[in-house]
Formats: C-alpha cells, sequence, structure tokens
C-alpha cells in the first residue's frame, strides 16, 4: 500500500468509496437527495469546489493501482485563527480494519504539521480517533460547532499550536450537510 496526495484521476473512486464506507451507518448524513448517496460523499464533492480545500491534506491510500481509502483535512477557523477541519476519512467496507484508517490518520496528520498547521478538529468516536492524539476540545478550550456533539467533538493539536481557543469553524459545505 502507499498513500499518496489525490490526483484528479482519483475523483470518481474516493466519492465511491465514501458512499461505500457511510452506506447503512447509523452516524452517517443522510442523502442530499432522496435515495442517493450518503452526506459524506456529496460534502467530499462540496469541499473540493470550496475555498477551504487544500490539495496536500486530500490523501488516498492506493493498493494495487486501486485507490481503497481516502482521508481530507479542509481550512477551518478556531475564532478567526486557521484551523483544520478532518474529515471524512473512508475506507473500502472490505478493506477496513486492516490499518488502512490508520495510515491515512497518520499521513494527514505529518502532512499537516510539516505545512504548519496548529490544530485539526473533528467530529468522530472518542475510542478511535483518540489513539491518534486527539482530546475532548472544550477542556482544550476550543467549542464545538454544536454543543449537543460533547465529548465526540476532538482536536489534535500539532506543533505550530499556540494555545489558541474559541468556537470552531469548519470549512462552509460542511453547514449544508
Amino acid at each position: 500500500m502507499i498513500i499518496r496526495r489525490e490526483r484528479s484521476g482519483d475523483v470518481d473512486a474516493i466519492r465511491t468509496i465514501t458512499a461505500a464506507a457511510f452506506r447503512g451507518v447509523a452516524y452517517s448524513a443522510p442523502p442530499v437527495e432522496p435515495g442517493g448517496d450518503p452526506g459524506e460523499a456529496t460534502l467530499v464533492s462540496w469541499l473540493r469546489d470550496d475555498a477551504g480545500w487544500i490539495h496536500e491534506l486530500s490523501l488516498v491510500a492506493v493498493e494495487n493501482d486501486q485507490v481503497v481509502g481516502h482521508v481530507v483535512a479542509t481550512r477551518a477557523h478556531v475564532g478567526e485563527r486557521p484551523a483544520l477541519g478532518l474529515g471524512p476519512l473512508s475506507v473500502l467496507p472490505s478493506r477496513q480494519r486492516a490499518g488502512l484508517g490508520s495510515a491515512l490518520m497518520h499521513a494527514v496528520l505529518g502532512a499537516a504539521d510539516a505545512l504548519g498547521e496548529p490544530l485539526v478538529g473533528l467530529l468522530g468516536n472518542p475510542a478511535y480517533y483518540g489513539r491518534f492524539g486527539f482530546v475532548a476540545a472544550q477542556p482544550v478550550g476550543i467549542v464545538a460547532p454544536d454543543p449537543a456533539w460533547g465529548e465526540n467533538f476532538q482536536v489534535r493539536t500539532l506543533s505550530q499550536y499556540d494555545g489558541q481557543t474559541g468556537r470552531f469553524r469548519y470549512a462552509e459545505p460542511f453547514d449544508r450537510i
């Protein structure tokens, strides 16, 4: 397996993987169109067209020349200061629980740190994301976009973090889901 930046030829595979990874999952976003793909698949397309898209932080996992996983981090803000919003993270169901999601997470966090980003926020399961250094946002002084998210809204500070606090705001397409 190799992890590399997304290429233009990967767009359809990424949508297919994201839809498959979130289809039928209790916490997935509802389809934007009735009977369509889960909202996460559409979200990736919207993010790609948004000013918050950071090409260097859209990564794919490739096995035998086939894209089998994807992760993206886009421009977010804590108050008025830059941060990153992570997600969706998607792996083909047939390849889940084989370490691909972990490899994608380590790669995107390393790339974000190398780019000098200070902080990454996400909405997800603390039991899973805690292994990557994510912690509940509120004790760090970061306010979730939706207070009902509680401890499922988490942050991971990176090397350039200097203590910024405030309300977290994802790239605009997240508001449409």
